[in-house]
């Protein structure tokens, strides 16, 4: 029993990533789902360990998350047959076709060694190499709606990449769940890319459109990974400056409205 003993004043976690690629159909494609004949898309929506393998075709994926990972529920838009797909073994990731973009809920369940609740994400799912624009705090001007390519000419800029990082963080894990873990080290992320890949895109970080468009398979660096804390970072603060203005203008509100009943009590 002393391995169900949760081993307390400590914290571990896992990098992660989740997100999604999608290639144009070919012609040839498109006839194999003549029964969709509006899909114009195929795409890969996955949960994958942050590093990639060296050479790998594919964003992240280097270690088998299989050790502290159970199951990842993906729930598709209603319109796919059985939207609600359990993968219970790696690689955990649903591929299919379609014509349109929505948000797909990923439930990560883990191993019943670890005792911990189950991990609900949200990921827009991305098709095409555009993004909607939206105005900057304070600008004056409204950015210009970015050019929506042709299918022919988006099939031409290759695989439409869309990832996020995250951290999976457990703290006071029980034993047995801990040995587990650091049992299963993770391959660190490389400090930058050796073969000058773009950044992943998310829309969680729209500077990066620009960058994700140059072409090649994404790869998460640690230099990403503290640029990521940093603004992490840097919207806390935003939010707490915001928390104390509202506080100040209710204080200030509060004081008036007491002073106007005082007012109001003196005249009756």
């Amino acid at each position: 029993m002393a391995d169900r003993v949760r081993v307390r004043g400590v914290t571990i976690h896992r990098p992660i990533i989740y997100g999604n690629t999608a290639t144009v159909l070919t012609s040839a494609e498109r006839l194999e789902t003549s029964h969709y004949p509006d899909h114009t898309h195929r795409w890969t929506v996955a949960v994958r360990s942050a590093t990639s393998a060296p050479d790998s075709d594919i964003v992240g994926g280097a270690d088998d998350l299989g050790y502290f990972i159970k199951r990842v529920t993906f729930k598709l838009h209603d319109t796919y047959p059985n939207p609600t797909r359990n993968i219970d073994k790696p690689p955990f990731e649903v591929s299919e076709t379609g014509w349109g973009e929505f948000e797909i809920q990923i439930r990560i369940t883990y191993v019943p060694e670890s005792g911990e609740k189950a991990t609900t994400l949200y990921h827009h799912l991305k098709l095409h190499p555009w993004s909607i624009t939206f105005p900057l705090p304070n600008a004056s001007a409204v950015p210009a709606e970015p050019e929506i390519p042709s299918p022919e000419n988006a099939a031409k800029l290759g695989p439409v990449h869309s990832w996020q990082y995250d951290e999976i963080v457990f703290t006071d894990p029980f034993q047995n769940f801990l040995n587990l873990l650091t049992a299963h080290p993770p391959t660190p992320l490389p400090k930058t890319s050796v073969n000058k890949k773009p950044i992943p895109f998310h829309s969680s970080n729209p500077a990066s459109l620009e960058a994700s468009l140059k072409g090649g398979v994404p790869e998460f660096t640690s230099a990403m990974e503290k640029e990521e804390a940093d603004r992490l970072e840097e919207a806390k603060g935003n939010i707490i400056k915001e928390q104390e203005k509202w506080r100040s203008i209710l204080i200030e509100k509060e004081k008036e409205l007491e002073r106007l009943q005082k007012l109001l009590a003196s005249k009756e």
